[in-house]
């Protein structure tokens, strides 16, 4: 999932007017972490199969399933924290969580304000449609109405193309408006949109995006942290070397995504 300049550029600035406040305890952040036993992972809660809420009101899937599993090999409770997507890098910066394990898409903007750990699964962009829409390519959706989710890279690839554009909350949402016919088309990282339509028995039609390269999605911290930094990709690292990754990925996706 991905992130909106404007908002990128407000978290800049407010790391700018902050930034040797940040710097000074940045250092101790992970001794503080130990102290306390629990680190706070953040996500939407709204990007199935990653990250949802089941019917027992508790959030699940790929992310947090992950992010337990790095925060109990680094000694520590995983406390997982749901959040607004657009403001999610925003609250990571404000000190209301720890760490964003929320199937955070890498980029040298984001990178600006915050580090990352991993990659930890890498995925595409791809559109996607109703049967029969007569979409088959980027030049079809001129003129037709494409559903986004608030906040995503995606959408600012959308602004830039110059698309007619509607955006929503979360993958739910989108995969509600494409089928009552709201948008002609979403965009949205491939495995997840799979997946959830899958699941439903929701029929479409889809391809990839020609114009990028996959990406990789990762976990942020915040920046002056390299203690935190590398107990975390040791976690994730050996997390991947004795199984206990695949193991997870295929609960929850059904593939390795590495």
């Amino acid at each position: 999932m991905t992130f909106r300049r404007t908002i990128l550029k407000s978290a800049i600035a407010a790391v700018g007017l902050a930034a040797f406040g940040l710097n000074t305890a940045a250092a101790e952040e992970l001794d503080s972490l130990k102290e306390k036993g629990v680190i706070r992972i953040a996500m939407s809660g709204a990007y199935p199969p990653f990250n949802f809420v089941n019917d027992e009101n508790e959030v699940v899937g790929f992310d947090p399933a992950v992010g337990t599993e790095i925060a109990k090999r680094m000694g520590l409770e995983a406390e997982i924290v749901t959040t607004a997507w657009d403001g999610i890098i925003g609250g990571l910066l404000a000190n209301k969580y720890d760490a964003i394990v929320g199937s955070m898409t890498i980029t040298a903007e984001r990178d600006e304000v915050v580090d990352f750990v991993g990659p930890y699964y890498s995925d595409k962009r791809a559109i996607f449609t109703k049967p029969g829409s007569g979409i088959a390519s980027l030049e079809d959706l001129e003129g037709k109405r494409v559903g986004l989710t608030l906040g995503e890279t995606h959408e600012d690839w959308a602004r830039d193309r110059g698309y007619d554009i509607n955006t929503y909350k979360g993958l739910p949402e989108l995969l509600l408006e494409l089928e009552n016919g709201r948008v002609d088309a979403i965009v949205n990282d491939s495995i997840a949109a799979i997946l959830a339509m899958t699941s439903k028995e929701q029929k479409f039609e889809m391809f990839a995006d020609p114009t990028t390269e996959p990406f990789g999605a990762g976990i942020a911290i915040r920046e002056g942290n390299p203690e935190l930094a590398a107990e975390m990709q040791k976690a994730l690292d050996s997390m991947m070397e004795d199984g206990t990754y695949l193991a997870l990925a295929e609960k929850w996706i059904g593939a390795d995504i590495r």
